[in-house]
């Protein structure tokens, strides 16, 4: 008896790589947005986005890490290199804007806003370890 993967036919697409496929999208639009409107972060849709692709559509991801305008940073972030300076700005503006949101809204419970507060931190800190890439090729930032 053969098994689907060695009977030559494509493999099956499930639902879950479609609902995968189109949050990626979604976020893709997002982050095009972040792009034009300075309120909207571009980071870490942009990130999702590639992480979302990767799970569900490797023409889609491959598309992404290849496009002239988002390319260059998901293959530096991916490669180490890591992020641009006002991609990380963005990035913290949107993670303390929300947890002062959070904050200020929703959570009332004091081990609940230790908890927001130590997740903002460590996502803070992991960013700002990111190395920063040169803006140019001669080093300069």
């Amino acid at each position: 008896m053969k098994s689907p993967a060695s009977s030559g036919s494509p493999p099956r697409r499930s639902p879950r790589r479609g609902i995968l496929a189109l949050a990626g999208l979604l976020c893709l639009g997002l982050a095009i947005l972040g792009w034009v409107l300075p309120i909207v972060p571009a980071t870490p849709f942009l990130l999702l986005a590639a992480w979302l692709f990767a799970r569900s559509s490797p023409r889609l991801h491959r598309w992404l890490r290849e496009n002239r305008l988002f390319g260059r940073y998901l293959r530096d972030y991916a490669d180490g290199r890591g992020l641009p300076w006002t991609w990380k700005v963005g990035a913290l503006v949107l993670i303390w804007s929300s947890v002062a949101l959070s904050l200020a809204l929703f959570a009332r419970a004091w081990w609940l806003r230790l908890l927001i507060l130590g997740m903002a931190a460590g996502v803070s800190w992991y960013l700002l370890r990111l190395p920063t890439p040169p803006r140019n090729g001669n080093g300069g930032q």
